[in-house]
């Protein structure tokens, strides 16, 4: 199973939370840059969240202050906490491996929607 398997979406309302999981494969995790992506209907893909092999930090500015990108090793897993979610959050949310033989594969992802 190489590709990453994407968890945590769902419908949540206006200022609510939702934590999304990401489980990547390979042996090798812990030493490769990751990121989460998303994709709104009729937008482009764009990048949400990096973090390093190293535990650096990056993130879109519309989401800055409310979503936190986290990484677990031990668990080849990749987290993303979304606080204070808006109507323009709602998209497929992908993760992926940034470098590495990986770096070409996505996941099916997961949908967020946030409605009331």
């Amino acid at each position: 199973q190489v590709q990453p398997v994407e968890s945590g979406g769902g419908l949540v309302q206006p200022g609510g939370s939702l934590r999304l999981s990401c489980a990547a494969s390979g042996t090798s995790f812990r030493l490769y840059d990751m990121g989460w992506y998303r994709q709104a209907p009729g937008k482009q893909r764009e990048r949400v969240a990096v973090i390093t092999s190293g535990g650096r930090t990056n993130y879109l500015d519309s989401v800055k202050g409310r979503f936190t990108i986290s990484r677990d090793n031990a668990k080849n897993t990749v987290y993303l906490q979304m606080n204070s979610l808006k109507s323009e959050d709602t998209a497929v949310y992908y993760c992926k491996y940034l470098e590495g033989p990986f770096s070409a594969v996505w996941g099916q992802g997961t949908q967020v929607t946030v409605s009331s």
